[in-house]
């Protein structure tokens, strides 16, 4: 299968309507493509799968993700995409394979990062550093609803650096903001 970006921003706008959600998914997506040119894998092929992976939460948000099967086997996405977009759950039980586990490290994360430069002064992710944001996690109520322990697990089981994740993915999304695919919804703002 072509893993067309327009193609799945289409089918996610089909799913999904909430502007904060749209926003995530872009971030989860630009950290995909990111780790997945520094890791040598298939960008188009994991940024489609950071993009659609909360493809059934609004309809479904009790039941996420198990409803991605339905709507993306629909729109003609084979199995094994299908299988790592529902693998980020957080009750997976087999395995997961190098591009699951990245998944589950970015998902949490980059809303995190994004809430972090949202209360700078600035609102600016060039200029969000890796202290501040390592500030913020040990303050338990700021993004009281992001959960921390699998931020960090999810980390660990990539077998990078904590630190080095974070600065990564902020890094990632600080070049990703001005460019043309990301001006339709800025993620700041």
């Amino acid at each position: 299968m072509d893993y067309n970006r327009q193609q799945a921003w289409q089918l996610l706008r089909q799913h999904v309507h909430s502007e904060v959600l749209l926003k995530h998914c872009l971030a989860v997506e630009i950290a995909m493509r990111a780790y997945a040119a520094k890791f040598g894998e298939d960008v188009e092929y994991w940024g489609a799968v950071g993009l659609l992976h909360d493809v059934d939460f609004e309809k479904f948000p009790d039941d996420h993700p198990h409803h991605a099967r339905e709507l993306l086997s629909a729109a003609g996405y084979n199995s094994q995409f299908i299988i790592d977009v529902e693998a980020h759950a957080r009750d997976w039980q087999p395995e997961r394979t190098l591009l699951q586990k990245t998944l589950l490290a970015v998902d949490e994360l980059t809303g995190f990062i994004i809430a972090c430069a949202l209360v700078r002064p600035d609102k600016s992710l060039g200029n969000l550093e890796l202290k501040s944001v390592m500030k913020k996690m040990k303050d338990k109520a700021f993004a009281r609803a992001v959960n921390r322990e699998t931020i960090t697990v999810s980390a660990a089981a990539m077998e990078v650096d904590f630190k080095e994740h974070v600065e990564f993915v902020t890094h990632a999304l600080a070049r990703a903001v001005t460019l043309p695919e990301y001006q339709e919804l800025p993620l700041i703002g």
